[in-house]
C-alpha cells in the first residue's frame, strides 16, 4: 500500500502562489454542456450483459472463428449440428392405441402386433430456427368441444383455421426441408409397410406399489420369528464402509408406471388409408386409447429419398391451396378480433357470417387471387 501524502503537500494545490498554475497562465472556462435530449437512465445493465470492462480486457474477443480456432461449440447452431444424425429428416404423427391382435406370415408364424389409428391428424405449426433455435412441427391429433378450451387456445386454433385438438405435439427435424404446411391432413400411408419406426408412450400407472411388485424383489420369510414383514425391503443402507445412509437410487415402495416408453426399431406391418390404422410389429407401451408418437426410427437409415418427395408431392396434390386457406383464416382472425373489442361479437354469432363475405368466400376468393397472380406457364408449339 502507498504511503499516505502529508497535508502540507496538498495545501500547496490551493495556494495561490502553487507553482502549478502561473500568473502568466490563462485559464480558459469550461465548455458549455450540450443540451441532453435523454434522460439519464441506464438502458442496459449487468444483468442483461453489460460488462465494465474495456473492450481490449474482455476474452471473448479472441474466440472468433476468423482467428483461425474452430467454430464454438455451444449455441443453436452448434446444437443442431450436433444431433443432425440424431434427428428424423421427416415428422412424425399422432396416433390412438387401439389395442394388440397378431398377423398370419407367409411361413405361418403368427406375429403379435399393435394397432394405432389416426384421427384426423393435421399440422398446426411450424418452428424455425430463426425464431425458436430449432426446426419442429407441430401436430394435432382429434378434436375436442370449444366448451373445453380456454380463450387463448381457441384464438390460437382460429388464427389457423383448424378446429380446436384433442392433443398437440412437437416433432423435431433435421432442416427446414422437413417442415410442412399448416393445416395439411396426414395419413397412414405417410409411411410404408417395412419401415423402422420408433413408437412413444406413456406405461400404464399402476399407483403406488411395494418392492415386490415393483422391483421383483423376493420377500423374507415365512415363519423363524419372522412377524408381518413377509413383503417389505427389509435393510435399507449399509452401516459400515458405506456409511449409515441410504444411497442414491435405492429401490423402494413407491409411483410405479406412468412413465414415457420409448419402443424403438418396430417395423411397420399394414397401412390403411380407409381405417386410418397403422400396425407395427411387437407391443407399445400404454393401455388402450392412449396416446401415442410414430416418427422415423433413429438409429435405422431414414426412409428413401425418392419416397419421401413421393409423400411430399402427394401431400401437395390433396391439398393445394393449403397457404390460401391460412392466409383466409388469419384475416377472419384479426376481423373477429376487432369485433370482439367493439362489442359487435354477438351479432356474428347469431348470423354466423362476417359482415362482407362468409369463410367460404372468403377461401374462394384467397384461391382465385392466388391463381391470377401466378405466371402461367408458355406453351410451346
Amino acid at each position: 500500500m502507498a504511503p499516505r501524502l502529508p497535508a502540507r503537500c496538498w495545501r500547496q494545490l490551493h495556494h495561490p502562489s502553487s507553482l502549478l498554475l502561473s500568473r502568466t497562465t490563462t485559464v480558459l472556462p469550461p465548455p458549455p454542456a450540450a443540451p441532453s435530449l435523454l434522460p439519464r437512465t441506464t438502458t442496459r445493465g449487468v444483468k442483461y450483459g453489460w460488462s465494465t470492462l474495456s473492450p481490449r480486457a474482455k476474452p471473448n474477443r479472441f474466440n472468433q472463428v476468423t482467428s483461425g480456432i474452430p467454430a464454438p461449440t455451444t449455441g443453436p447452431a452448434a446444437a443442431l449440428l450436433r444431433r443432425a444424425r440424431t434427428t428424423p429428416l421427416r415428422t412424425g404423427v399422432l396416433a390412438i392405441k387401439k389395442g394388440m391382435t397378431a398377423l398370419m406370415g407367409k411361413s405361418g408364424a403368427r406375429i403379435p402386433c399393435t394397432v394405432l389409428q389416426l384421427d384426423r391428424v393435421q399440422t398446426v405449426a411450424t418452428k424455425t430456427r430463426a425464431k425458436n433455435g430449432y426446426f419442429a412441427v407441430q401436430v394435432g391429433l382429434g378434436e375436442r368441444h370449444a366448451d373445453n378450451v380456454g380463450a387463448p387456445m381457441l384464438g390460437y386454433y382460429e388464427a389457423k383455421g383448424i378446429a380446436p385438438k384433442r392433443e398437440l405435439a412437437e416433432f423435431h427435424v433435421r432442416d427446414a426441408a422437413g417442415l410442412l404446411p399448416v393445416g395439411v391432413q396426414l395419413l397412414p400411408d405417410w409411411f410404408h409397410i417395412g419401415q423402422w419406426v420408433d413408437v412413444r408412450a406413456n406405461s400404464r400407472g399402476f399407483g403406488f406399489a411395494g418392492v415386490m411388485k415393483r422391483h421383483g424383489y423376493a420377500g423374507q420369510e415365512a415363519s423363524h420369528g419372522n412377524s408381518k414383514n413377509h413383503r417389505t425391503m427389509g435393510s435399507a443402507g449399509p452401516s459400515q464402509g458405506g456409511g449409515s445412509r441410504v444411497h442414491p437410487g435405492k429401490k423402494m415402495p413407491g409411483r410405479m408406471g406412468n412413465e414415457r416408453v420409448t419402443m424403438q426399431n418396430l417395423p411397420v406391418l399394414l397401412v390403411d388409408n380407409d381405417l386410418g390404422i397403422v400396425v407395427v410389429k411387437g407391443c407399445v407401451a400404454g393401455p388402450k386409447g392412449c396416446i401415442v408418437k410414430i416418427q422415423d426410427a433413429v438409429k435405422k437409415p431414414p426412409p428413401p429419398k425418392e419416397f419421401i418427395e413421393a409423400t411430399r408431392r402427394q401431400l401437395n396434390e390433396r391439398f393445394p391451396h393449403a397457404k390460401q386457406v391460412l392466409e383466409a383464416a388469419r384475416k377472419r382472425h384479426l376481423e373477429l378480433k376487432e369485433a370482439r373489442k367493439e362489442g359487435r361479437i354477438q351479432e356474428f354469432l347469431s348470423t354466423g357470417l362476417i359482415e362482407k363475405e362468409t369463410v367460404a368466400q372468403a377461401v374462394d376468393a384467397a384461391i382465385l387471387e392466388a391463381e391470377t397472380m401466378a405466371p402461367r406457364p408458355e406453351v410451346v408449339a
